[in-house]
């Protein structure tokens, strides 16, 4: 459990995630579409991006990281400019 502004919440995530604050790049249709984004936390099982507009974002991309590595992501809540995915 942690605490937020006095209530106490249950941490629901499996593994925990580290902060960090990484450019990363969304690749769609096969690569030939792309839109940029940060890493705003991570863990070996997902993590929480951030950008202008996630609307149009499929519910399953690849996440290319800053080192070059390549994640296949499935979302997993949605707001208009973060997203959580899960890696598959």
């Amino acid at each position: 459990m942690r605490e937020t502004k006095g209530v106490l919440m249950t941490e629901l995530r499996k593994a925990r995630r580290m902060r960090t604050f990484k450019p990363a790049t969304i690749l769609l249709n096969n690569g030939h579409s792309t839109l940029s984004c940060t890493i705003k936390n991570i863990s070996e099982l997902g993590a929480k991006l951030a950008a202008h507009n996630f609307l149009n974002i499929p519910d399953e991309f690849d996440l290319r990281m800053s080192d070059g590595s390549k994640r296949r992501c499935s979302v997993r809540w949605r707001k208009l400019t973060e997203i959580g995915v899960e890696f598959l």
